[in-house]
């Protein structure tokens, strides 16, 4: 629509409704960071500026409707920063007060969530270091592995050390989070940056320990079972990825929070 009212009647784009708000400011309002985009690109340069610059009734720009978004931050001036509208208040503490709520529900989960996890990190972690302290096989008189040069001997080695590492890892991302002040900068990159590399250790130390466990129990059967060996292991594979299928919305959320410049476009205003 924004396309076509451009390309029919081009002088629209510097119409205002009864609040005052160009078209600009009623994008930012509604969160709608795709139109943003489009009328950056698409508008020149003296009039995209123009834009930008306009405050409302309420004396209002774009950057209290936005509020502590660092998108909207890179399109305006930065005497805006510490403008104040008709009610005395800043962008960043007008987001304080619309946003209080969800900082401290987001907190709240997010202090539940690294504590459970933080638990199962640390016992991997017990797990993979009685495995990584016990050499299947024992040794010979000289201290080396009986089943040094074994396939199998091999990944076990590799397995066990990468899931104590990864464990301790995820352990310390956890206790991190649980740490962290939580403002309201922090939920834009660096809190869901510590959680997906929490979560992606966790996923790593439960992997490598289950593939220890199956290389270690590989010296324990007679040769005659080994032919039912390779289902067995296949079934242990299943919790991993029902962990990690259960895992991957938020995987999915948590890499769109980190990597995108470009904020979510929603009606309600959450995520912009």
């Amino acid at each position: 629509m924004v396309n076509e009212l451009l390309d029919r009647i081009p002088s629209v784009i510097h119409n205002l409704n009864a609040n005052k708000e160009n078209v600009l400011l009623v994008a930012v309002k509604n969160r709608q960071p795709f139109v943003i985009q489009y009328l950056k690109t698409k508008v020149p340069r003296e009039v995209w500026n123009n834009l930008t610059l306009t405050i409302d009734k309420n004396e209002r720009t774009i950057l209290h409707w936005a509020a502590d978004a660092p998108y909207i931050e890179s399109l305006v001036p930065e005497n805006f920063y510490l403008r104040s509208d008709t009610g005395g208040k800043t962008a960043e503490e007008i987001f304080e007060d619309n946003h209080q709520g969800l900082i401290e529900q987001s907190s709240e989960w997010l202090k539940d969530t690294s504590e459970s996890c933080s638990v199962v990190a640390a016992l991997v972690a017990g797990v993979s270091f009685a495995t990584a302290s016990t050499i299947p096989g024992s040794t010979d008189q000289e201290g080396r592995p009986n089943l040094e040069g074994e396939p199998a001997f091999d990944v076990f080695a590799v397995s066990s050390l990468v899931g104590l590492c990864s464990s301790v890892t995820g352990l310390i991302m956890f206790l991190t989070i649980l740490t962290s002040r939580k403002q309201s900068r922090d939920f834009r990159r660096d809190l869901p940056f510590k959680l997906l590399l929490g979560l992606s250790s966790l996923f790593v130390s439960i992997a490598a320990m289950f593939v220890s466990f199956c290389s270690g129990h590989y010296f324990l059967l007679t040769h005659r079972y080994k032919t039912v060996l390779y289902p067995l292991y296949a079934a242990t594979v299943f919790p991993v990825m029902f962990y990690a299928v259960a895992q991957f919305p938020l995987y999915f959320d948590l890499l769109i929070a980190i990597l995108s410049k470009v904020p979510w476009s929603t009606s309600r205003g959450d995520k912009l």
